[in-house]
C-alpha cells in the first residue's frame, strides 16, 4: 500500500508514443488541446500551460507586477516553493495563520498582516480543501491586492457551486507525478480576464508572443520583448500524458470522494482523532485525506507496524531560516503542527486496504 500513486493511463502512454514518433515534442497541438480540454471539462478560466505548479506561482506574482519590496500574504501550512517564488522577485513573504480545523489559511489574521506593502495575497487550498475565497477576495478588493491561489492539492474542487480556477485573479495548478491528474511534471495557470491570460502566455516562453510572431526570411522571430520572460512552457511530450489521465479524471474523483466519505463516517467518533471541517457549501478535491491526532509519533508507528503509510506531508515553512524563522503569533499553525498527519486516499486504493487503515486506527495506538 502506498500513501500515493502515480496513474499513467493506457491512453497517456499511446499518445506520448505518438508524440515521440513524431519527433515534434515541444510545445505545439498537444499542449493547446490540453489547455483547450481543461477550460471545457472543469469549466475553468482560460488555462495556460507550463512545465511546474512552482513556475505556475513564479509567472502568476510576475504578472501581477510584484517585485522587490513588496509583501504577499501567506500560509506557511504549505510546500516550500510557495514561499520561494515570493523571494526569487525580491519580494517578501508575510505568514498569516490558519484554522485550525481546515489547515487554510484564516481571512482575520490575513487582515492583521497588510501593510502598505502588501501587495498580493496567496491562499493554499490544504489538502484539496478550498479556501474562504469570498472572504479572501473581499479583503484583497478593500486594499486592492491581488488574489493568486495556489490550488496545487485542488483540481476538481469546487467553492460555491464555482470551480477551483474560476473565482481569482490568478489561480495555480500542479501535475506534479503524484497528483489526481499528472503529466509528469506540469502546471496550469488560470486568470480572469483577456489581458493577464495574454501576458501569461508571452511570459512563460521569453516574453514572445508565439502566435503572432512568425520567423522572417532569416528565420528568427520578429519580436519585441518588453518584460522578462521565462522557459515555463509545457512541451507536447507532458501534456499528452496529461490529456490522457484527464479523459479518466471523472472516474477518480468520484472514487476519491467515495474513499473521503467513507473515513470521515467510520473514523469521527474514534478517541484521539480529530476530523477536519467539510462545510456543505464547497468541494474538496481531496488530494490529501489530513485529520489531527494525539500522540502522533505513537499513531504513525501503529500503522506502520501493518505496512500502512502516513505522513505530515509538509510542516510549516516559516521555520526555515531562509524565511526568517517561526513566528509565535501563528497560534493554530503551532498545534496544527503538532497534530496533522494524512492517510492514504487514491483511485487506486481497495476497499480491502481501507477497511484495514481505518481497523488498524479504531484499535487505537
Amino acid at each position: 500500500m502506498e500513501l500515493f500513486t502515480t496513474k499513467i493511463s493506457d491512453k497517456s502512454k499511446i499518445l506520448a508514443n505518438k508524440v515521440l514518433d513524431s519527433t515534434f515534442i515541444s510545445a505545439g497541438k498537444m499542449a493547446d488541446l490540453f489547455e483547450n480540454m481543461l477550460a471545457e471539462r472543469l469549466e475553468i478560466s482560460k488555462p495556460v500551460s507550463v512545465n511546474s505548479g512552482t513556475s505556475a506561482l513564479h509567472l502568476a506574482l510576475a504578472v501581477a507586477g510584484v517585485g522587490p519590496g513588496d509583501e504577499v500574504i501567506l500560509p506557511a501550512q504549505t510546500f516550500i516553493a510557495t514561499g520561494f517564488v515570493i523571494l526569487m522577485l525580491g519580494a517578501k513573504p508575510i505568514f498569516a495563520d490558519i484554522q485550525l480545523h481546515t489547515g487554510n489559511i484564516d481571512p482575520a489574521s490575513i487582515r492583521n498582516k497588510i501593510t502598505e506593502k502588501t501587495k498580493a495575497i496567496i491562499p493554499v487550498h490544504w489538502a484539496g480543501y478550498p479556501c474562504d475565497l469570498d472572504e479572501i477576495n473581499l479583503i484583497a478588493k478593500e486594499h486592492n491586492l491581488i488574489v493568486i491561489e495556489d490550488a496545487a492539492h485542488a483540481l476538481g474542487a469546487i467553492y460555491k457551486s464555482k470551480p477551483i480556477g474560476s473565482i481569482s485573479d490568478f489561480t495555480c495548478f500542479s501535475f506534479q507525478a503524484i497528483k489526481h491528474i499528472t503529466s509528469g511534471d506540469g502546471g496550469a495557470i488560470c486568470s480572469l480576464n483577456d489581458f493577464n491570460y495574454y501576458q501569461l502566455k508571452r511570459r512563460r516562453w521569453f516574453d514572445i508572443d508565439r502566435d503572432n510572431s512568425k520567423p522572417d526570411i532569416l528565420g528568427e522571430r520578429i519580436y519585441d520583448a518588453e518584460n522578462v520572460g521565462y522557459k515555463y512552457h509545457m512541451n507536447d511530450l507532458a501534456a499528452a500524458i496529461a490529456i490522457g489521465n484527464l479523459e479518466n479524471f471523472s472516474e477518480t474523483q468520484k472514487r476519491i470522494e467515495y474513499i473521503s466519505n467513507y473515513y470521515s463516517n467510520e473514523l469521527s467518533n474514534v478517541t484521539g482523532v480529530s476530523l477536519l471541517n467539510y462545510n456543505k457549501d464547497r468541494k474538496s478535491a481531496f488530494w490529501l485525506f489530513t485529520i489531527l491526532v494525539e500522540e502522533r509519533i505513537n499513531f504513525i508507528k501503529a500503522l506502520k507496524d501493518k505496512n500502512i503509510p502516513s505522513s505530515v506531508v509538509h510542516l510549516r515553512i516559516d521555520k526555515n531560516s531562509v524565511f526568517g524563522g517561526v513566528k509565535e503569533d501563528l497560534v493554530n499553525q503551532k498545534i496544527f503542527d503538532e497534530k496533522q498527519v494524512s492517510i492514504p486516499i487514491h483511485a487506486s486504493l481497495t476497499d480491502e486496504d481501507i477497511n484495514q487503515i481505518i481497523d488498524v486506527i479504531k484499535k487505537g495506538w
